[in-house]
């Protein structure tokens, strides 16, 4: 019995250590659990506010940069490739036959007209003219005797001493010597001037391109076969350049024109030329203008067969408007330029392009110089759009 009423006091103080634990864990935690509750809920109004935020900035108008097109210039400058050309190139050939006595020009040398280029010997023209030099003196002293002889039978016939058959014989003969005379004069003149070809002289004004000849070569008149060319001779004090000028500029290309010209091997000079004339047809195979432009060269600084642009300005009828690339849209259904218009709405609208600057590209059609242009539209920017508008640049 002692032992029944021992046993519940000897269990008292376990069951009041867990009674306290008890109350000790409820007390730890229900703060954590008001802790974490509140944590979520602080986290839930972040997102709830962020998601308005950013409801908000989507429904808000998008702030963009305007400007406007501005006129392109009313005359157009093209290049165009062309090759520089002597004024005037000429082969020099020998007149006669003969050998290479001498030459005095060599490649490079500047002559003037009628400079002596070279020396032909010619030994049977010289023997040829010796033979027309004599057979002109005999024609003359049978002229002489003709004379004589008629004027004696002229006398005879006035006192019937001769027939007057004699008288015309003898008239006939005076006749016939005055044109063997005139005949042997031509003959003599003739080889004169084939021994005068003995000399070969510079035909203009210019510079020696080409020597194709030496000392003791023999030389045949003419220029038919190989190798008979002496020299060659070119006139550089203007230079001609042809240029073929495509068909949609052939109109603006008049004689008169101003141009320049630059050559690689000559950066930064350039020189100044004139339209000079144009072939007025259309080529049927490149669809291009043959124009020539002559290039004063008193210093003999270009040379034939440089190649060179030549830079043309052609008036334009038409003067296009021009936008910087960076406010050109290029997607599927082609080019296009956003547009602020009413109620700062944006207007997707198509354009057509002209020629690209690089920076800057004309706009042949689509805007006008009223328009105000997005300047740097996004890709996702749609017709409707609602905008601010920050600036109005470029005017």
């Amino acid at each position: 019995m002692k032992e029944l009423i021992e046993t519940p006091h000897s269990e008292s103080p376990r069951a009041t250590a867990r009674t306290g634990a008890s109350r000790l864990l409820w007390f730890l935690l229900i703060p954590a659990t008001l802790l974490i509750g509140a944590f979520f809920t602080v986290k839930a109004r972040e997102a709830t506010s962020q998601k308005l935020e950013k409801s908000t900035d989507s429904l808000a108008p998008e702030t963009v940069s305007v400007l406007h097109a501005t006129r392109g210039e009313p005359v157009s400058s093209i290049t165009l490739p062309g090759m520089t050309q002597a004024y005037s190139e000429s082969p020099v050939y020998a007149r006669v036959n003969g050998y290479v006595r001498t030459w005095y020009a060599d490649i490079g040398t500047h002559v003037r007209k009628g400079d002596l280029l070279a020396e032909i010997d010619a030994p049977d023209v010289d023997q040829q003219l010796n033979q027309a030099r004599a057979m002109l003196n005999q024609s003359e002293a049978n002229l002489e005797l003709a004379k004589i002889t008629t004027a004696r039978y002229q006398d005879l016939i006035q006192t019937k001493s001769v027939s007057q058959q004699e008288v015309d014989q003898n008239n006939q003969n005076l006749a016939a010597q005055q044109a063997n005379v005139q005949a042997a004069t031509a003959n003599v003149g003739r080889l004169e001037q084939m021994q005068g070809f003995e000399k070969v002289y510079a035909p203009f004004d210019g510079v020696i391109t080409e020597r194709k000849t030496d000392f003791g070569d023999l030389i045949n008149a003419g220029n038919g076969g190989i190798g008979h060319e002496l020299f060659r001779i070119s006139r550089i004090s203007t230079i001609r350049v042809f240029v073929n000028v495509p068909e949609e500029y052939s109109q603006q290309i008049v004689d008169g024109a101003n141009t320049s010209m630059d050559l690689t091997e000559l950066p930064g000079k350039k020189f100044g030329g004139t339209v000079t004339r144009t072939s007025n047809a259309i080529d049927p195979a490149s669809k291009t203008l043959m124009v020539e432009v002559d290039v004063p060269n008193p210093s003999g600084q270009l040379l034939p067969g440089a190649y060179a642009n030549i830079h043309f300005k052609v008036p334009r009828g038409f003067v296009p408007l021009v936008l910087p690339n960076s406010s050109i849209l290029f997607q599927a259904a082609g080019p296009q330029v956003a547009i602020v218009g009413k109620g700062s709405k944006i207007e997707l609208r198509k354009v057509t392009l002209g020629r690209d600057f690089g920076d800057t590209v004309e706009i042949l059609s689509g805007v006008t110089a009223k328009d105000s242009v997005v300047a740097n539209p996004p890709d996702s920017v749609t017709t409707g759009a609602l905008v601010a508008v920050a600036q109005a640049a470029g005017k």
